[in-house]
């Protein structure tokens, strides 16, 4: 084709340019597009009609020019004309095709936007492509673990009156349960209910699974009756769920039930039934029956899972020797303990206070190239730490960092405590400025050991100088800080110091929580300051600032040696309506059965 018919076909527009486009292809002509400025001026508008109008006789054509356009052309293809040739490949059926190029786009093209997929699915109106495709989406964004994204598609198809594919919804809920939002899990499954999905088999056990990882016993047998009810019959899987929820709980009578029902059923346990129902009695000490249930496996293979869980719980329960049989006996069949084999050994070793017999473990490890984990090294830490041999203990911090191990808050918590217990406070504070640099959040204790570290040491001025110094080391001092130097101070009756810190967290425009305020109106109670302790209780009911039933279960606790004082300020807290009926009810449950 010459450049005067090149210059000829764009005057006549782009209908007509796009009759030219499609003859040259059919006919096999592509290389003349080279040739001449068609090619090179080629737009996306002009493509995707192009597109359009070659699928109308199949897809081998249109798919050959879209990839030849991209390698030939250097073409970047528009999401428009991507989505056109993904909806062709689709139709007929080429489908492996079509969702590798979905996915190619996914995520460059944001295509979870509503107001992206609105202007895709306007230009096709087929909805069971459409249903089709968006339901791939779903699929890609939750495999990975781009769970908002998914969300959004499958919202965006609810509302525009597509139905999701069955195994699209599998793949969602599964995705949300794995991260443990269980409560968005029932979200989507009420909504892809209400768009006419039909539950299967599959979808049952992600919501038993889920039910599993929140702990939720009766929500689980409630779909279990429903499933049964539908004639939706469980499987394996489904009753390896409930085994390992029930032993989590220490249902241990229920968790037998549903081994009975299985073999009743023609369901013979897997390894995985016994490791659950083992694990179930390890972790409650109960080692005669998950030794006599080991021997009574049948039909299936003790594996490390099952080895590794009876060697814990026996370390737990002060058998050592016992564990130590176990792994000899596993080795001789041909299993090799993992590092969650001798964490579990480890920690006995050390709570022990065997630290030569310890080292010797990890001599092993190292001989056999297994890699200690944050588990082994914090085990370590913490047994130094407990020493006092702060030395060793940093050795061992900085052996985690060289094998690009990343400290976590128990490292820091482990460490913080050692060097708090020999008063050694720079040290200490430099691993708290650490750790807080490192994005954790120190817990209530780990404040409590700065504090009295310095108040054994007389030195009040430093605890209420510690935000300060925090902020000048460029790190954020929230509510959690004050909450508590100020809960710390109050129990060790340095009421001045506490309201200093309340006053200066007030300065910077903090108010105080229910923690802090209870904290304050109890010391001023015990110390005799009755209408400072009121005016605290006032400014909570003024505020609305609520006694919940963790905060009273805490302070019950720190201050139990307090006696009949405790019990006149919970009266006057009462009386203010700071607790209410609700928590109050579970707090009467509890003091009648203690």
């Amino acid at each position: 084709m010459t450049t005067a018919m090149a210059s000829l076909v764009f005057q006549c527009g782009e209908t007509r340019l796009t009759q030219i486009v499609c003859g040259v292809v059919v006919k096999g002509h592509w290389e003349s597009l080279l040739k001449s400025d068609i090619g090179s001026n080629l737009t996306s508008t002009t493509v995707n009609q192009v597109l359009l109008n070659l699928s109308q006789g199949g897809c081998r054509v249109s798919w050959a020019f879209f990839q030849w356009l991209e390698s030939s052309l250097n073409h970047n293809h528009s999401l428009q004309s991507t989505w056109t040739m993904i909806h062709t490949l689709t139709k007929h059926k080429h489908f492996k095709t079509a969702q590798n190029l979905l996915e190619k786009i996914a995520v460059r093209d944001y295509l979870s936007s509503p107001s992206v997929l609105t202007s895709l699915v306007m230009t096709h109106d087929d909805p069971d492509l459409n249903s089709q495709i968006l339901s791939w989406l779903v699929i890609f964004y939750a495999n990975s673990r781009m769970t908002q994204d998914a969300i959004q598609v499958f919202e965006h198809m609810r509302v525009h009156g597509f139905k999701p594919h069955l195994h699209a919804c599998t793949v969602l809920l599964n995705s949300l349960a794995k991260v443990r939002l269980t409560d968005m899990v029932w979200k989507v499954y009420k909504k892809m209910v209400r768009v006419g999905v039909v539950s299967n088999i599959h979808i049952f056990n992600v919501l038993i699974h889920a039910c599993c990882k929140s702990g939720d016993v009766v929500k689980a047998e409630s779909l279990l009756n429903e499933m049964e009810s539908r004639f939706i019959f469980p499987d394996l899987f489904t009753f390896n769920t409930m085994i390992s929820l029930y032993c989590k709980k220490g249902m241990h009578y229920e968790a037998l039930g549903i081994q009975d029902r299985m073999e009743r059923g023609g369901i013979p346990p897997d390894i995985v039934t016994y490791n659950s129902l083992i694990y179930g009695f390890c972790r409650e000490g109960r080692m005669r029956e998950a030794l006599r249930l080991f021997k009574e496996i049948k039909g299936a293979t003790p594996n490390l899972v099952t080895y590794t869980t009876l060697i814990d719980g026996y370390c737990r329960v002060n058998e050592l020797e016992e564990a130590l049989r176990l792994c000899e006996e596993m080795e001789m069949k041909g299993l090799c303990p993992g590092v969650v084999t001798y964490n579990a050994i480890l920690r006995k070793l050390c709570e022990e206070g065997r630290i030569r017999d310890a080292n010797k473990l990890l001599n092993e490890m190292s001989d056999r190239k297994v890699e200690p984990d944050n588990v082994t090294c914090n085990t370590l830490i913490n047994a130094y730490c407990k020493i006092g041999d702060m030395v060793s203990a940093m050795k061992v911090k900085k052996k985690m960092l060289e094998a690009a191990l990343k400290p976590d808050q128990f490292t820091f918590k482990a460490l913080i405590h050692g060097f708090c217990k020999l008063h050694e406070v720079n040290s200490a504070k430099e691993l708290l400025f650490e750790m807080l640099d490192a994005g954790f959040s120190p817990c209530y204790s780990t404040y409590s050991w700065l504090v009295d570290m310095y108040c054994d040491q007389g030195n009040t001025e430093a605890v209420i100088g510690l935000p300060n110094e925090l902020s000048r080391k460029g790190l954020y001092v929230d509510i959690s800080v004050y909450r508590a130097l100020i809960r710390r101070l109050c129990k060790l009756d340095k009421i001045e110091s506490a309201e200093t810190i309340f006053t200066l967290m007030q300065a910077k425009g903090m108010k105080g929580d229910s923690v802090v305020y209870t904290s304050l109106a109890y010391v001023y109670f015990k110390s005799g300051k009755a209408i400072a302790s009121s005016d605290m209780l006032d400014e909570m009911a003024k505020r609305r600032l609520m006694i919940t039933l963790k905060i009273y279960r805490c302070f019950s606790a720190s201050y139990a040696g307090d006696g009949s004082i405790l019990g006149l300020f919970w009266d006057h807290v009462i009386e203010r309506g700071l607790i209410s009926k609700n928590i109050l009810k579970h707090i009467q449950e509890l003091d009648a059965s203690s």
